[in-house]
């Protein structure tokens, strides 16, 4: 049980500490179309892309695959621009984007789950399971997740009732300012 605690711990900070800037961004973007009425949507979204991070994670710690460290922090966020210039291409087209944004969190989370691929590698030990590790990790990086979204939401709710913002000016300006921070980090980031 405490193993499991650990990683559940170590998930959550994946996601919640101020260094998960990247992730945060991620589910900022990924959930920018949607509305606190689409709540049900958004966790099956989020849950798409912890599956896609597990993975990814799961084939990266038993050395199936490795990719150099340097290509992932800077795939990290690429997979970050182009969802949220999915979000501003389409910004008219909701339904459209909404059933992209899910086939993204899988497939982006596939690219998010190698950026802690070689920590996770050192960390379990070669006689340990998995198992264990694995599911504290994705359960905590899940509960932040939720977390987060949850705070979106609630910021979402004030601006669309209570101060009228419009939905497609939401999106734009959420999309444009995620775009930027994230292009920042990948021309920061760039392997060659």
């Amino acid at each position: 049980m405490q193993d499991f605690l650990f990683y559940l711990n170590l998930g959550w900070e994946h996601i919640i500490s101020l260094d998960a800037l990247d992730h945060q961004l991620f589910v900022l973007a990924l959930i920018a179309v949607y509305s606190y009425s689409d709540w049900k949507k958004i966790l099956i979204l989020v849950t798409a892309f912890t599956i896609g991070h597990s993975i990814t994670l799961a084939l990266s710690i038993l050395d199936v695959f490795r990719v150099p460290s340097d290509w992932v922090e800077f795939l990290i966020p690429l997979t970050i621009v182009l969802t949220s210039l999915d979000n501003i291409i389409m910004k008219n087209q909701k339904q459209t984007l909404m059933r992209a944004n899910y086939y993204l969190a899988l497939i982006f989370g596939l690219v998010h789950g190698m950026g802690f691929a070689n920590t996770a590698r050192v960390m379990i030990a070669k006689s340990q399971s998995i198992a264990i590790p694995l599911l504290g990790f994705n359960i905590g990086l899940e509960l932040g997740q939720i977390v987060i979204v949850f705070a979106i939401l609630v910021v979402l709710f004030i601006l669309l009732n209570i101060f009228k913002v419009n939905k497609k000016d939401w999106i734009l300006f959420v999309s444009s300012g995620v775009f930027a921070l994230s292009l920042k980090m990948a021309l920061e980031r760039i392997p060659f």
